[in-house]
């Protein structure tokens, strides 16, 4: 099988990219007596790989840093280990006990980092809380104390001012004896900028010098290695340790990220860390990547509180190879991470879920239609900041801003922290304005969201009627809340990819739920003034409850967190475990999959394969669509014309000869025509793709033609070592028409069945079959 022509080659072209194998260096000489072996170039097919090692060479089958590992031949060495242990362990009691430690070694590896995972998380949770809270104040009578633990023993605290008792002081209170008036406010301003920054410092100097990899999500890299890569010391002891620590730093100095991205990275290095302990996973690096996705699996959970999500996260968002052994064990691991972390109970309230809503309406049909405008708006708000925050991430690693890590950290700090303390939405923790903006009002609720006017006696903090107009509190809110959007979106912008662990979830959700309460807000108060319109009317009956504000927040949550990540499947998951709001799916899934599309249409790469892609990571991703070199409707009509082929090979590029699949000739004129007839636009310079998705084109090109569907994916294919007698078995026993050429995915040519015939001919009349028909 040769090829002779490369000059005239009736290959369409795919997309552009690829590896190029030049045709003149591959041997032109095959003959029967090359065949297929599982070694490549092995003396036998029963040859095993590890025959050549019966003593270990040191150095050989490991990796070096920044390299990609050799799948196959991880997964022949571990059929070769467990080939090993299942021939010795009827010799006696002890191999008989050490296969059963290797069988059973998966589960206590993902046991132990479901443990870690959850103790790492419980107190990641607790120690952010209180230095969170150290910002404003201290617990006089015990120091360990957050504000809120402070208060529960406390009889003077009253119902308005629930937070504030005896023993909780502010700053000002213990400087300066004085709890208000404007000097208090004043010291009060400059002892939060004061830990802010004094958080934020130690965090940066914590990461620059003893951890350099502990900055940032982690999930970018996560998944790079996930796909094969070695970064050497990403997940290891020193990393963990400090990422640990800077992450409650990071945290509790009010800066604009969240925790649960980072937590994902810590429950990596402890499954990492663990695999050490099994020679199964510590010396085979594909089977140490299962055990990483099922922590990555136990750290969503711990994040959130989402066992299920946590397990659909890794399968959807983080995973490369993801059998199904490690979806067992994934599911495990997160059921384990999420059981420690219940039995720590950080939040006090002895539930799992971080933010449980209780709402007492259903939704409706007619609101539909604002959560799907929620759903554009995080889809607009994901393209923008990825956008935006790529372009501020390149030009610090372009210019010499970049330099100064500590310098940029002490800066965005400083701005947040002064523009933050002014805004009661801004200055309290995420966590808690997210829980904030998902509640309902009830008679227990003293939030400014919840001060609505009585009909009867003017205005009190809540109303028995619950279809009540706002009062002076709420639209109060809402200014604030416009404020905060407008600063959460700007600041979140400049601190994702700051030098400090920094997730992207919770200020994502944040920037969602205040814009989610807004239009909440607004379409309640008009179902009550215009109760009778078309939309209201059927529903929304007078005296009755049928807008929830809390509802919104929590649907706009979920599409800005799905227009930034792109997650679907898995996040919807997420949110109705992260609330319990089992009932709220339906609202959830349009808004996320709103958010998805609208988010596509800018750009089909989340943030994450953006940062991927910016730091340069060799990830492929398998979601992802290429397009081809231009081809257009003439040149496709002119290869036709100028040939009599049945058929043409689709390739990714001329330079780089890869197959993607199969056309025929009869599929193509017929598709030309058909659209040509039905399709306005389509002309000879009309760019053809045969993909699934055409890129952005120019205004002024004219429509393409997508031929995607009749183009056949799956073609039957040889490879130039296969002996000839096993392709006349094909031809014969499959009744194949043609069959394609290939060599490392590159293509060769076409093999017809008159090839075929006619090299049979040629058998029989005892001569050399013609070489040159090989393609037709």
């Amino acid at each position: 099988m040769e090829e002779e022509d490369a000059g005239a080659d009736p290959y369409l072209p795919y997309d552009g990219g690829g590896d190029t194998i030049p045709l003149q260096e591959i041997p032109k000489k095959r003959g029967s007596n090359y065949v297929m072996s599982n070694g490549g170039g092995a003396p036998s097919s029963t040859t095993h790989l590890l025959d050549f090692l019966e003593e270990p060479i040191p150095g050989v089958g490991t990796y070096d840093d920044f390299h990609t590992i050799d799948w196959v031949r991880e997964k022949c060495k571990d059929r070769e280990r467990h080939r090993k242990i299942n021939s010795k362990k009827k010799d006696s009691a002890w191999e008989f006990t050490k296969s059963l430690y290797d069988a059973w070694s998966g589960w206590l590896v993902v046991t132990l980092t479901g443990l870690a995972s959850g103790a790492l998380a419980g107190l990641i949770d607790i120690a952010a809380d209180w230095m969170n809270d150290l910002k404003e104040g201290v617990c006089l009578s015990a120091m360990w104390l957050n504000r809120e633990q402070c208060c529960w023993t406390s009889n003077e605290t009253t119902f308005a001012e629930r937070d504030k008792c005896p023993q909780w002081k502010n700053w000002a209170e213990l400087i300066l004896g004085q709890a208000e008036g404007p000097g208090s406010y004043i010291m009060n301003y400059f002892m939060y900028t004061y830990w802010a920054l004094s958080f934020a410092t130690l965090a940066v100097c914590l990461v620059k010098v003893f951890a350099p990899y502990a900055c940032g999500s982690g999930i970018p890299e996560i998944k790079t290695i996930l796909s094969g890569f070695i970064i050497r010391g990403y997940l290891g002891k020193w990393t963990l340790l400090i990422k640990t620590v800077t992450l409650v730093l990071a945290v509790a100095s009010g800066l604009s990220l969240g925790k649960e991205g980072p937590l994902v990275h810590v429950a990596c290095c402890c499954g990492n860390i663990f695999s050490y302990l099994f020679p199964k996973y510590s010396k085979n690096e594909a089977k140490k990547r299962e055990v990483l996705s099922a922590a990555s699996a136990a750290g969503v959970s711990v994040a959130f509180g989402a066992p299920i999500g946590g397990v659909l996260f890794s399968l959807e968002e983080v995973s490369y190879y993801f059998p199904l052994k490690t979806l067992w064990r994934s599911f495990f691991a997160a059921l384990v991470a999420a059981f420690v972390l219940r039995s720590i109970n950080p939040f006090g309230n002895s539930r799992l879920v971080l933010f449980y809503v209780e709402y007492h309406t259903p939704w409706y049909l007619f609101e539909l239609i604002p959560f799907i405008l929620l759903g554009v708006f995080g889809g607009l708000w994901g393209a923008f900041f990825i956008r935006a925050n790529i372009a501020w991430c390149r030009r610090r690693k372009s210019t010499r801003f970049g330099k100064y890590p500590v310098l940029e950290v002490i800066l965005v700090t400083a701005v947040t922290a002064v523009f933050a303390f002014p805004n009661p939405y801004t200055r309290q923790n995420t966590s808690e304005l997210i829980k904030e903006l998902f509640t309902d009002c009830g008679p227990l609720e003293s939030s400014q969201l919840c001060q609505y006017r009585s009909q009867m006696n003017g205005s009190k903090a809540f109303n028995d009627n619950p279809n009540r107009p706002a009062g002076p509190g709420v639209y109060a809110a809402i200014w604030q809340l416009c404020l905060a959007l407008v600063f959460k979106i700007i600041m979140t912008i400049f601190t994702f990819g700051l030098k400090v662990p920094s997730g992207l979830f919770i200020p994502s959700m944040a920037i969602g739920a205040i814009a989610g309460r807004i239009v909440g807000i607004a379409v309640e108060q008009l179902a009550y003034y215009h109760h009778d319109w078309f939309l209201f009317k059927e529903w929304c009956e007078v005296g009755a409850d049928c807008i929830t504000p809390g509802l919104y927040a929590m649907v706009g949550a979920a599409a800005c967190l799905g227009g930034v990540t792109r997650m679907t499947v898995s996040l919807v998951v997420i949110v109705f475990e992260l609330t319990g709001g089992l009932e709220y799916i339906v609202p959830l899934m349009a808004a996320v999959m709103t958010s998805k599309w609208v988010g596509d249409a800018f750009g089909r790469q989340g943030i994450y394969e953006a940062h991927i892609r910016l730091n340069g990571y060799p990830f492929l991703d398998a979601k992802e669509e290429f397009t081809h070199d231009d081809l257009t409707v003439e040149e496709l009509q002119s290869t036709i014309n100028e040939t009599s082929y049945n058929g043409f090979p689709v390739i990714v590029s001329k330079e780089s000869q890869r197959l993607v699949g199969f056309a025929l000739r009869r599929d193509i004129t017929i598709a030309i025509e058909n659209a040509r007839r039905k399709q306005e636009g389509i002309m000879l310079n009309s760019r053809v793709y045969f993909t699934q998705h055409a890129p952005t084109l120019p205004a002024d090109s004219p429509r393409p033609l997508k031929l995607r569907s009749i183009l056949d994916m799956s073609p039957f294919t040889v490879t130039d070592h296969t002996p000839m007698e096993i392709v006349v078995d094909i031809f014969r026993k499959l009744g194949l028409r043609q069959c394609l050429v290939t060599h490392n995915g590159n293509v060769l040519g076409i093999i017809t069945k008159k090839n075929i015939l006619e090299h049979l001919e040629e058998l029989k009349q005892n001569t050399e079959p013609l070489s040159e028909d090989i393609r037709p």
